[in-house]
């Protein structure tokens, strides 16, 4: 998480997907009427291309209620990219985290006859079935984050690489260990849920990227992506490992929780790195006045992408960088890190835990 090379892979296909030209100020050396007169040539022009007015189309939007910050960001981000678009009308339900009422509010979207849906399921498999008949009845389903099972219930997903992040987080802590010259580290691992498919992807991902160096996870233990579990969870790590050389805590919401504990414990003799993206873990990264020295992104940009990727399929249009006449089945979002060398040009995009 180079520069631009960075904020195109936090933002995936958001350029892709028809963004508006970016205009940069520049200094000159003309005389002010002159430069007046390029400013004015040079202003804003009427969309083009994809972002240009279509045909008026209705989004459905379904999203767990927001438990904690990435979830809130994920409503917010497709709220404001709807906004952006004069040819769409954005149709959230109420968001909640209760399977049948999901369920229920989806099926509403299918009645109404919706053009598109936009799903971030509570659980991909509980939700399946009411995907899938949205599909059957012409409805284009676009799946954010927790996929559905079957093909079938979706005609495009779009979401982070968990694997991905427990393999960026692993490669951080390897190389800052063995460039150190720390031998047999002890490595803790704060998950999210274990029972959870994205926990179990995350952390292979950093056993896996672990083992290139050599090391190994000590412990591992799962927090629930709450506060108050985070800190419980780091302070029974804490009291039972006196010798400790690197955390990674899979989710920056209970890593406010996890860091609590390690303020009140005193220690200080570890690195830690964190797992989302969070505005907060990244202003603590940027101050470089504690352990918490990287977090490995998973972007909830993506429910804005997910949103641009709606009304394309609804307009029967393809991404504009691309060659194929249609939106591509799958996108996984890459996972970058965030250090105090490159945090100033995330926070934007970061979400408040």
């Amino acid at each position: 998480m180079d520069k631009n090379v960075a904020r195109r892979g936090f933002l995936a296909g958001g350029a892709a997907l028809g963004a508006g030209a970016l205009i940069s100020a520049c200094t000159s050396n003309e005389p002010a009427a002159t430069q007046q007169a390029s400013a004015s040539a040079a202003a804003p022009a009427a969309k083009e291309g994809n972002d240009a007015p279509g045909e008026k189309v209705v989004i459905g939007f379904s999203a767990p209620a927001a438990d904690h910050g990435w979830i809130a960001a994920i409503s917010k981000n497709a709220a404001d990219a709807a906004k952006q678009y004069t040819d769409v009308e954005f149709k959230p339900v109420e968001p909640t985290n209760d399977i049948n009422q999901q369920i229920s509010a989806v099926e509403s979207l299918i009645q109404a006859k919706v053009n598109v849906l936009v799903i971030l399921p509570n659980d991909g498999q509980q939700l399946n079935q009411v995907a899938r008949q949205a599909m059957d009845a012409g409805i284009p389903v676009v799946n954010v984050d927790r996929i559905f099972p079957d093909k079938l219930s979706y005609r495009a997903w779009i979401g982070g690489d968990n694997y991905g992040m427990g393999v960026a987080a692993g490669h951080h802590i390897g190389k800052t260990l063995k460039d150190k010259g720390v031998s047999n580290p002890v490595i803790l691992e704060i998950q999210g849920i274990a029972t959870l498919p994205l926990t179990q992807d995350r952390s292979k991902g950093f056993a896996d990227a672990l083992k290139t160096y050599g090391f190994t996870v000590a412990a591992q233990q799962d927090a629930k992506f709450t506060v108050e579990s985070g800190t419980q969870v780091a302070t029974n790590l804490l009291q039972a490992h006196k010798k400790i050389d690197a955390i990674w805590n899979h989710d920056d919401d209970q890593g406010i929780g996890v860091l609590a504990a390690i303020k009140e414990a005193g220690r200080n003799e570890f690195l830690m790195v964190g797992g989302a993206g969070s505005a907060n873990a990244m202003r603590d990264i940027q101050a470089d006045s504690g352990v918490l020295k990287a977090t490995v992104t998973y972007p909830p940009t993506m429910a804005a992408s997910a949103i641009k990727i709606a009304r394309l399929i609804a307009q029967g249009k393809g991404m504009s960088d691309l060659l194929e006449q249609q939106v591509p089945q799958s996108i996984t979002l890459a996972s970058e890190t965030i250090t105090k060398d490159n945090a100033a040009q995330y926070l934007p995009l970061g979400f408040e835990s």
